[in-house]
């Protein structure tokens, strides 16, 4: 079974930027989206932004015009470039892989992201 790998997490200042990645372990070409979700402490997991095999994106609203995923499906990697980060973007990111023919849906392991005020 596919497995996903998040990086790029860490701790940065309110204003600041982080690119996390998400590489595949195979191809990532079948799945019908790929997604970044996050879970801040006592909250439930949501989604931040997905992204279709065609290239149609989603976001969250308190995401829009700050954040942007994309994917490389000849590297395998879905990437969520995070700008004008704030303290309330603090949460662990995971990726997620979802192929809606098969229902399979595949979760990497997360990373952490600290904002700082």
């Amino acid at each position: 079974q596919v497995q996903l790998v998040e990086s790029g997490g860490g701790l940065v200042q309110a204003g600041g930027s982080l690119r996390l990645s998400c590489l595949a372990s195979e191809s990532i070409f079948s799945f019908s989206k790929m997604g970044w979700y996050r879970q801040a402490p006592g909250k439930q997991r949501e989604l931040v932004a997905d992204i279709g095999s065609g290239g149609t994106t989603n976001y969250a609203n308190s995401v829009k015009g700050r954040f942007t995923i994309s994917r490389d499906n000849a590297k395998n990697t879905v990437y969520l470039q995070m700008n004008s980060l704030k303290p309330e973007d603090t949460s662990v990111y995971y990726c997620n892989a979802l192929n809606l023919i098969t229902y399979l849906e595949v979760w990497g392991q997360g990373t952490l992201v600290t904002v700082s005020s």
